[in-house]
C-alpha cells in the first residue's frame, strides 16, 4: 500500500520545517518499516487527518483494530507517549505496548470520525469540560516535559520578533504582559493536555468519550483551558453576539473547572493572540483575523 500523507499534514508540516528536513520525503518507507515491524495489516490512511502527523488504522496480528501513529520530533511524540503511558487510559485513547520506535505510537482504535463536535452544542462543552478534568494529574517523577514557562517563553520571543500591523501591535503588548503577570505567581502544576479542543475528543468503546493527540505540557490547569474557550471561532465571529457569548464561555468554564476566571482570560488572550501572530507568519491571514478579532473581545 502507498502511504502518502495527506495534503493538509505536508502543507502544515512545510510551515513549520527547519532547513533541510526530510521527514515527510523519508515517511511513506518509514510506514512501511513501521507496519512490518509490528504485523499489523493495514486499512487505509485517515484523511484529511492531523497537520502533525500521519494517523493509519490497523489491525494488530490478533485482529484487534488499532491506529499507528508516526510525528517528526518537532511535534513532540516521545513527550506524547509519556503523557499517554502516565495517564494509563485514564481520560485519553490507551497506549499499546510495541517494539520501542523513536517517533512511533501504537494505540487503541477510537471512533476517528466522531468527535464531540458531532454533539448538540450544550452537550459537547460538558462532555469535553469533563474529559479535560480527567487529564489534570499531578506529573510523574522523573518525565521531563515542557513547561508552560518554556513553551511560551519561544512564543513570545517568536511574537515580538514578528512583523505585524500597527492596528494588532497593541494586542500583541496586552498578551505578552498578560503572561507575564500569569507567569509571576502559578498555582499548582499539573500534566496538561497541551492542545485540548473539541475536535480532539473522540467516541470510544471502553468509554464514551477520550482524548487524543497531547502535546503535553505542566502547568496551570487555566492554560490547558485557554485553548477550548476559543473553539468553534468561526461561529463565534459570525454571530452577532459573539464578543459576549466569549466572555459567558470564560465565565462558566472558569465556574465548572473550578479556574481563576481572570486568570483564564488571560492565558486564552495570549494564546489566541500568538496562534493569530504565528498565522500571519505563515501566511494564513484568513486565520489571523479571526483570531485576533477573538482576542479583541477579551
Amino acid at each position: 500500500m502507498a502511504f502518502e500523507p495527506p495534503q493538509r499534514l505536508v502543507r502544515a508540516l512545510a510551515e513549520s520545517a527547519p532547513d533541510g528536513d526530510a521527514w515527510v520525503e523519508k515517511l511513506p518507507e518509514t510506514t512501511r518499516e513501521a507496519v512490518a515491524l509490528r504485523q499489523l495489516t493495514v486499512e487505509r490512511v485517515q484523511v484529511p487527518g492531523g497537520r502533525s502527523s500521519l494517523v493509519v488504522l490497523v489491525r494488530l496480528a490478533d485482529g484487534t483494530p488499532a491506529v499507528l501513529k508516526l510525528a517528526p520530533p518537532r511535534a513532540r511524540p516521545e513527550a506524547e507517549r509519556a503523557a499517554l503511558a502516565h495517564w494509563g487510559g485514564l481520560g485519553a485513547v490507551q497506549l499499546i505496548e510495541s517494539p520501542a520506535t523513536e517517533g512511533v505510537l501504537l494505540l487503541e482504535r477510537l471512533h476517528p470520525d466522531v468527535s464531540v463536535r458531532s454533539l448538540p452544542e450544550a452537550k459537547a462543552w460538558l462532555e469535553a469540560a469533563g474529559t479535560l478534568r480527567r487529564l489534570w494529574v499531578t506529573p510523574p517523577e522523573g518525565a521531563v516535559f515542557e513547561t508552560v514557562a518554556e513553551r511560551t517563553g519561544r512564543q513570545a520571543v517568536a511574537m515580538r520578533g514578528a512583523p505585524v500591523p500597527a492596528e494588532v501591535a497593541g494586542l500583541v503588548d496586552a498578551a505578552l504582559s498578560a503572561r507575564e503577570e500569569l507567569l509571576a505567581a502559578p498555582p499548582e502544576a499539573r500534566l496538561l493536555h497541551g492542545t485540548f479542543r473539541q475536535s480532539k475528543v473522540l467516541a470510544g468503546e471502553r468509554a464514551p468519550w477520550l482524548a487524543v493527540g497531547p502535546d503535553p505540557v505542566v502547568g496551570e490547569c487555566a492554560f490547558d483551558l485557554a485553548r477550548l474557550v476559543r473553539d468553534r471561532v468561526e461561529d463565534l465571529i459570525a454571530s452577532p453576539s459573539g464578543a459576549s457569548t466569549t466572555r459567558r464561555r470564560v465565565k462558566r468554564l472558569a465556574e465548572s473547572l473550578d479556574v481563576d476566571q481572570e486568570r483564564l482570560r488571560g492565558w486564552t488572550l495570549f494564546r489566541a493572540v500568538e496562534s493569530g501572530v504565528r498565522a500571519l507568519r505563515v501566511g494564513r491571514p484568513r486565520d489571523a483575523e479571526l483570531l485576533l478579532e477573538f482576542a479583541g473581545w477579551l
